[in-house]
C-alpha cells in the first residue's frame, strides 16, 4: 500500500499556520508528502524546504505555484489544492489531504492506518471520513455549535476525476457528484482560530478578498482579532493536543478571558438537535455520502 500526503500553503509565517506541524502529523503514514507552496510575502518556501532536508529526497515534493486570486468564494484554495493532488505518484493507493492549520494527533495513525488496509481494494469506498476538533480563542477551548463541521473527508482514493469542492473543505467526483465514505474513529484537530488576534485579523482582511473580491467594506475599529467578542457555542477542551503541537502551543497559547457559563446553544442548533432526535431529520450539511455498513466491514482495534 503506497500513501501519499498533499496539502497547500501560502504565507505560512504571515498568518501563523502551523504547516511544519501540520506535515509531520501525517507524515509516519505517508511515502511522500506533496505540498503546493504559493508565491508568498515571507519565508514560507524556505520553511518548507528547510524541512525537505531532513528527509530522503523524495520524502516531500514542493509545487511551486502562484494563486489566481481573481477567482472568488474561495475557489482559488481548491484549485491550489488540485495543483498538488494532480503531482502524487500514480502508483498511489490513498491520498492523505490535511491542510496548513489541521494536524492528525499521533493517537490515531494506526486507526488510520488500519482503515486504509482494510479499503484499499473496496471499490466502492473514495475515501474515509475524520472527526473534528476546532480550537478557539486560545489551545484550551473547542467550538461545539453547528457553525464547526463536525466531519469531513481527509484520505481519498488517487482517482482522476476526483477533485477539491469549492473552498477547499471537501471533495467531489465526477459530475458534482458526492464521494462514498466510510466514517473512520479519528479526529483532526483544527487549529485554525487559535492565532494570536493580529494575526487572526490580518487572515480574516486577507481571506475576505479570497471570498467576496475585498479585504473588508469598513475600516477596522482595531487593530486585533476581538475573540470574546465574536465567541460562539464552546467548551473546554480536557484532553491531550498532538506532540508535534507542543512547542508550538507553548510560545502561543494565550488566555482567553470567557466566561464559560455564558457558551449556550443558540435558537439555530436547538432546532436542528429537536429536529433530529424527535423527527429523525438530519438538517445538518453533509459534503459526502455514508455507505450502509453492509458494503464494509469495520476493521478491529
Amino acid at each position: 500500500m503506497k500513501v501519499t500526503g498533499f496539502s497547500f500553503v501560502k504565507n505560512a509565517l504571515l498568518y501563523e499556520y502551523p504547516v511544519v506541524e501540520s506535515i509531520r502529523s501525517v507524515l509516519p503514514l505517508c511515502d511522500e508528502f506533496v505540498i503546493a507552496v504559493g508565491k508568498s510575502d515571507d519565508g514560507t518556501l524556505q520553511l518548507i524546504e528547510e524541512m525537505k532536508l531532513e528527509f530522503t529526497e523524495e520524502k516531500i515534493k514542493i509545487v511551486e505555484t502562484v494563486w489566481n486570486e481573481e477567482l472568488k468564494k474561495g475557489h482559488v484554495l481548491s484549485e491550489e489544492t488540485d495543483k498538488a493532488f494532480k503531482h502524487i505518484s500514480e502508483d498511489t493507493d490513498w491520498a492523505f489531504y490535511i491542510q496548513a492549520d489541521e494536524v492528525l494527533h499521533e493517537d490515531y495513525l494506526e486507526v488510520v492506518r488500519k482503515n486504509m488496509l482494510a479499503y484499499k481494494d473496496n471499490d466502492l469506498v473514495d475515501g474515509l471520513l475524520f472527526n473534528y476538533r476546532h480550537f478557539y480563542g486560545s489551545f484550551d477551548y473547542v467550538g461545539t455549535s453547528s457553525a464547526w463541521y463536525p466531519h469531513e473527508i481527509r484520505v481519498i482514493k488517487r482517482k482522476k476525476d476526483i477533485y477539491s469542492y469549492i473552498d477547499a473543505q471537501g471533495f467531489r467526483k465526477g459530475d458534482d457528484e458526492k464521494l462514498c465514505v466510510v466514517p473512520i474513529d479519528a479526529f483532526i484537530y483544527h487549529y485554525g482560530w487559535v492565532r494570536s488576534p493580529e494575526k487572526m485579523l490580518k487572515k480574516i482582511l486577507r481571506f475576505g478578498k479570497i471570498y467576496h473580491g475585498e479585504t473588508t467594506s469598513d475600516t477596522p475599529s482595531t487593530a486585533h482579532f476581538d475573540y470574546e467578542r465574536h465567541v460562539n457555542e464552546i467548551r473546554p477542551f480536557e484532553g491531550t493536543h498532538p506532540k508535534v503541537m507542543q512547542e508550538h502551543i507553548a510560545k502561543n497559547n494565550r488566555v482567553f478571558n470567557y466566561d464559560i457559563s455564558m457558551s449556550r446553544k443558540s435558537i439555530k442548533d436547538l432546532a436542528k438537535n429537536f429536529l433530529k432526535k424527535y423527527l429523525g431529520l438530519d438538517t445538518y450539511y453533509r459534503n459526502y455520502k455514508i455507505l450502509k455498513q453492509k458494503n464494509y466491514i469495520i476493521p478491529k482495534k
